[in-house]
């Protein structure tokens, strides 16, 4: 509805400084066109929208004017009482602050609202974590959060792949965690890059600042270096023939294969299955775990493979 966007126009403005038509568009997934008429609309009614030109040009409110707009619908309200991560507010240290923001939220609301804010807790529970402790060292977590807000500069021991610790200046520009891995996004020498917190042996602030870039999005930078990341990784695909019996297996193991296809089953009764790994060693470990429960088809290599390995290990207990 159009009274709904013209408010949500009011509150993106109040909550940001200038945002442009095109900004405001994308928010909202309506055209340009539409916001320009929603302006006039606000304007007609008495909101102080002002347009600047310009190439930082855009919309904003006059006068730091602020609305006292405070009607939450229900949705609206479910969102901001959902529980979030407890692993990930702990990883930040920001339990405590939380539990007392969500205390002072809760106490802002009208009567009628308070028992079905408080029973979204008992509703919803959100848990990141894994079913084995994570065994990650995180102690570098709090100086990167510091000099994120601060803007400093960093000196850092970042372990690579290769177990080689190599120190390096960079500038944090942000946390992601992804599942329960945190990664610090950081310019190094003029490029940005992806650091897993869990490799930084060493971080310690530097007294130089830095200008953060203008137009960096951390969300977005993020889903683009995900999809990039994704398409990236290397594939092994295998063909094989699998025993009836391993098929509900075969669909529970995405951890460490990805089933593509499956077929009917030929005359034997076995089902032609379409299998994709990571690497060749991962689908010679994963085939020859299942004994005599697979047949390889294709590639002819995997199978060479496997039965040196077979072979090795009748050796081994011979």
């Amino acid at each position: 509805m159009r009274a709904d966007r013209l408010i949500s126009i009011l509150l993106l403005l109040q909550n940001h400084e200038k945002m442009t038509t095109k900004a405001l568009a994308d928010e909202l997934e309506v055209t340009e066109r539409t916001i320009h008429r929603d302006m006039d609309a606000l304007s007609a009614a008495g909101i102080p929208v002002l347009a600047e030109r310009g190439k930082h040009g855009g919309w904003r409110l006059v006068d730091q004017y602020r609305t006292k707009l405070t009607g939450l619908k229900d949705n609206e309200l479910r969102t901001l009482f959902l529980s979030p991560s407890f692993q990930l507010l702990s990883d930040l240290g920001f339990t405590k602050d939380w539990k007392e923001a969500r205390q002072k939220l809760l106490a802002s609301l009208p009567n009628a609202l308070q028992s079905q804010a408080d029973d979204m807790w008992n509703r919803i529970h959100i848990d990141t974590d894994t079913w084995r402790q994570s065994s990650q060292e995180l102690s570098a977590l709090s100086t990167l959060q510091q000099a994120i807000w601060e803007e400093r500069k960093i000196k850092m021991g970042y372990e690579k792949a290769n177990q080689e610790t190599s120190e390096r200046i960079v500038e944090p520009l942000g946390l992601v965690a992804k599942g329960r891995t945190w990664y610090l996004i950081a310019l190094s020498k003029n490029n940005i890059r992806n650091f897993r917190v869990s490799r930084i042996k060493s971080a310690e602030m530097t007294d130089e600042v830095f200008a953060r870039p203008q137009d960096f999005k951390l969300a977005e930078y993020w889903n683009e270096s995900k999809q990039t990341f994704v398409q990236n990784l290397p594939v092994f695909e295998v063909d094989v023939e699998v025993s009836p019996a391993i098929i509900p297996r075969l669909m529970f193991t995405g951890r460490f294969a990805q089933v593509l296809h499956t077929g009917a089953p030929n005359e034997d009764g076995w089902i032609p299955v379409k299998l994709s790994f990571d690497t060749k060693e991962e689908a010679e470990a994963y085939v020859l775990g299942f004994g005599n429960q697979i047949r390889i088809k294709h590639p002819v290599s995997l199978i060479e493979a496997v039965t040196k390995m077979a072979e090795s290990v009748l050796y081994l207990y011979n």
